[in-house]
């Protein structure tokens, strides 16, 4: 995930988060379409990046920035549960590419559903849930950001030992 200066909000981290991802798939489909056949490893790594970033991510959202959100706005519920509810088809997506193990057609087309999917929630996010956070004055996004970029550096860590 990228480096967020300490003064970026909640949303700001989320959304950088997103656009770090979509440059990963953007450089998967530029490899599996330029040299399918000698690009497997690198698309393998790069799929596996792909999904530990945004397994990562999701995780955070769920544990933190939902949660806040949840509370300080009872009307986003509807909201929050498809967010949710798309964050479970990118789990499944997840789980079918990592059970792969090696790039190939198949994984192709996975990383590509998967590419949709979170193209589909990132625009949800930016559209209509992050104007309805910053907009309510009980939403301190400052520091949910640091909540985040704590929760993001403990994941990362951990990741990196196992």
């Amino acid at each position: 995930m990228p480096q967020i200066p300490d003064n970026k909000d909640a949303c700001e981290l989320l959304d950088a988060d997103h656009i770090a991802v979509k440059h990963l798939f953007v450089e998967y489909a530029r490899l599996a379409t330029a040299a399918p056949d000698d690009s497997a490893a690198d698309r393998t790594a790069l799929a596996l990046k792909i999904c530990a970033e945004l397994t990562v991510h999701a995780q955070i959202e769920e544990e933190i920035f939902y949660p806040a959100l949840r509370e300080a706005l009872p009307d986003a519920g509807d909201l929050l549960e498809e967010a949710e509810a798309e964050h479970q088809e990118a789990k499944d997506l997840i789980a079918q590419i990592q059970a792969l193990g090696q790039a190939d057609a198949e994984m192709d087309a996975l990383v590509a559903r998967l590419n949709g999917a979170i193209e589909h929630h990132v625009k949800e996010e930016r559209d209509e849930l992050f104007p309805k956070a910053k907009a309510a004055p009980e939403v301190d996004l400052v520091a949910l950001g640091e909540q985040l970029r704590q929760r993001q550096a403990e994941l990362a860590g951990q990741a990196a030992t196992t």
